[in-house]
């Protein structure tokens, strides 16, 4: 399964081909989730909304603006909060299975007992992309 979108007239595709890597976080990885399981909850979400980024490394693909001896190079980024329960996935920010419910309250509840951000970043010459997951104290 692959995930598409359109940015400024360009369409981009995040799929297993162009995946640069997968980093889950070194610590207290969250079991449940990988590449394609992030490509679903993009897919069923309608509240993906890539932006403008930029980093002080190029992209290690293209290496899009290396060259031109950028300080900063061009990428799109994505990010969310993913949710877990004894280290395992169970929903998203993104994700309506638990209506829309904050972090906070899915913990009282006992539904998850940690949060991590993800982020999906994009190479705007190329499309290679890479997503990291690293947990996010509450």
């Amino acid at each position: 399964m692959d995930y598409k979108f359109i940015f400024e007239g360009k369409e981009y595709i995040l799929g297993e081909e162009n995946l640069e890597y997968f980093a889950n976080d070194e610590n207290k990885p969250l079991e449940g989730i990988d590449y394609k399981k992030v490509l679903e909850i993009l897919n069923k979400s309608d509240e993906v909304d890539f932006q403008k980024a930029y980093y002080e490394n190029c992209c290690s693909k293209c290496r899009w603006g290396k060259e031109e001896k950028k300080k900063v190079f061009d990428f799109l980024e994505f990010y969310f909060y993913v949710y877990g329960k004894n280290n395992k996935y169970i929903t998203s920010s993104i994700d309506g299975e638990y209506d829309k419910k904050s972090f906070t309250r899915l913990n009282r509840e006992g539904i998850v007992d940690k949060s991590y951000l993800l982020t999906i970043i994009v190479c705007r010459k190329c499309g290679t992309y890479s997503i990291e997951i690293e947990e996010f104290e509450v």
